[in-house]
């Protein structure tokens, strides 16, 4: 198995990421302040089992380059560079597996070009409608990406705290992973541009667009006690408007499922067989 890195340059950035096996597209979408490494966590598996996988690191993130503007982080911009990764690697057709903001991400694509979709795994969303774009939340956004901007990573880990998070442990592991894949960012200016605009974005209007979706689709949720930015009650209302969608999460006081990189790839490869 030969892992290829890759570069595509578009008009206004160019994407870093790499692709390995053979088979069934399978497309890789991280979260934000993440990078292309953390969808199935280092898992090799879909690779080993007959699948082509291609990550990339979204604009701003990881190897990929900053976006023009401070402003250039938006859900449609994202669902143009998840669509030139695509077109440059003559993809005509993809499972898409993305997290958090690879999750909204993909649902988008999914609503704009559903001939490019074979299958979604919707990892951990948390966008539940235009409510979701306006008050605490984007209020907490602004401070972390100020946070980062002012203090790098360990002002943003500071900022971040462990609000929620019902176990010490769980906050601990928390901490660390995000210190870990911080690290990975070139420039953390242009994260902290990401994290201030993004989150006022929205993936698609309505939670109840979602109805539109006729692909197999799984949906992996988080226990709020372990994952209170990526609430439950969101993955159930996606669960309930997709028609067919299945939702899997973690047995009780189990690390959450999302973090399960051999799991994940697991879950992947069986709706790939699903989705024919």
């Amino acid at each position: 198995m030969t892992l290829a890195e890759f570069s595509i340059e578009g008009a206004d950035v160019t994407l870093a990421g790499e692709q390995a096996g053979a088979g069934v597209p399978v497309v890789l979408l991280h979260g934000l302040t993440a990078t292309r490494r953390y969808v199935v966590m280092g898992s090799r598996s879909l690779e080993r089992s007959g699948h082509r996988v291609i990550s990339y690191d979204a604009r701003g993130h990881g190897e990929s380059s900053a976006a023009p503007t401070p402003d250039a982080y938006t859900y449609e911009l994202l669902t143009d560079d998840l669509e030139r990764v695509l077109d440059s690697l003559e993809i005509e057709r993809a499972l898409l597996a993305g997290v958090s903001m690879g999750a909204h991400t993909i649902l988008s694509a999914a609503l704009r070009m559903p001939e490019r979709v074979s299958a979604l795994a919707v990892i951990t969303p948390a966008y539940s409608g235009p409510e979701a774009v306006t008050g605490e939340r984007i209020e907490r956004w602004d401070r972390l990406s100020a946070a980062l901007r002012s203090g790098g990573i360990e002002g943003f880990v500071d900022a971040y705290g462990t609000s929620g998070i019902a176990s010490p442990r769980l906050a601990e592991t928390v901490h660390t992973v995000i210190r870990q894949r911080m690290a990975l960012h070139q420039s953390l200016d242009a994260l902290a541009d990401a994290l201030a605009a993004l989150p006022r974005s929205m993936p698609f209007a309505e939670v109840s667009d979602l109805a539109a979706i006729q692909v197999p689709t799984v949906i992996i949720g988080s226990s709020d006690d372990a994952d209170p930015e990526h609430p439950f009650v969101v993955a159930q209302a996606y669960r309930d408007t997709i028609p067919g969608a299945r939702l899997l999460t973690e047995q009780a006081g189990a690390s959450p499922l999302a973090w399960q990189g051999s799991q994940v790839s697991k879950i992947i490869a069986e709706l790939a067989q699903q989705s024919g």
